[in-house]
């Protein structure tokens, strides 16, 4: 190997049982802990190399992601998803973790570090809105019929032209042809075909539905702020037209110890893709100016 050549990385794959799940996981990189939460299959396809130099990212699947399951009625809860959540910190020996999540998962790492703040050093929230109720869906809406350009929806017309078809083909992936579709609304290039990132990828639909359907829909992310003593770094895409527009977060602030909103200027939902020297940068110097 030459002086010029990177040595690669160890990954350590596995699984960890809860009830009747098999919890995924992968941990890649070195350095600080970063539990990322949501799908150990999808979620590494989305973070650079680069980070993994820096951070030691431990992609861990919750029961949305997960195989198996013989429950007649499992529990997909929000406080079980917290409670799997810790399972795979203990079970991976770590005692403080920085927190990651994309998207609906940034609900889940801030409810996980209010509940167990002794394991959290640090929370990361990445493309997510104050919540997915009416009157943030309102406002997003506003925002795409007053901000996106005509390609872009003409691109989003086409795709959900075809998105019954789609659902209808493999209706126990709707989640997954829902989130291909509206491509127009998720990547700054809203030409980008995103379908090699979910190749793969395991979907639970109930819990998905029962989450982002309800929990979401109705979390109160304000309860219990005044209580969490811990930094949080929230990463939003200007581009973004899947939740409620970056200028909702206004009435949040106050509730606040210590948050820190970086808008990234060249991305939609997903900026840790996106701009990813960018956003390795800047949740680096976050991390070390909170440490």
């Amino acid at each position: 190997m030459s002086h010029c050549e990177k040595t690669p990385l160890a990954i350590v794959r596995g699984t960890i049982r809860s009830g009747f799940f098999d919890l995924g996981y992968s941990i890649e990189g070195e350095g600080q802990p970063v539990l990322v939460i949501g799908s150990a299959v999808y979620y590494p396809r989305v973070f650079s190399e680069n980070l993994r130099r820096s951070l030691k990212l431990v992609f861990a699947d919750h029961r949305g992601f997960a195989q198996g399951s013989g429950e007649e009625n499992p529990d997909y809860s929000l406080q079980r998803v917290l409670a799997d959540i810790d399972l795979v910190r203990e079970k991976l020996g770590f005692d403080k973790v920085v927190i990651l999540g994309h998207s609906g998962h940034g609900y889940m790492a801030l409810e996980y570090a209010k509940a167990y703040p002794q394991h959290v050093s640090h929370v990361v929230m990445v493309a997510t809105g104050p919540s997915h109720s009416a009157a943030h869906m309102a406002a997003l809406e506003r925002h795409w019929q007053e901000a996106a350009c005509p390609e872009r929806k003409e691109r989003l017309d086409a795709d959900m032209a075809t998105l019954g078809e789609a659902i209808a083909a493999a209706p126990d992936k709707r989640f997954i042809a829902f989130c291909l579709k509206m491509g127009a609304r998720s990547w700054f290039d809203h030409s980008f075909d995103a379908s090699a990132l979910w190749a793969d990828v395991h979907v639970n639909m109930p819990m998905f539905d029962t989450m982002w359907g309800e929990v979401f829909r109705d979390i109160d992310i304000a309860k219990g702020l005044d209580k969490l003593d811990v930094p949080v770094f929230l990463s939003l895409g200007r581009f973004d037209y899947l939740v409620a527009p970056y200028q909702t977060w206004e009435a949040y602030r106050p509730h606040f110890r210590d948050l820190t909103v970086r808008v990234f200027d060249k991305s939609s939902h997903t900026p840790q893709f996106e701009e990813s020297a960018l956003f390795h940068a800047e949740l680096l110097g976050w991390l070390t100016s909170r440490q």
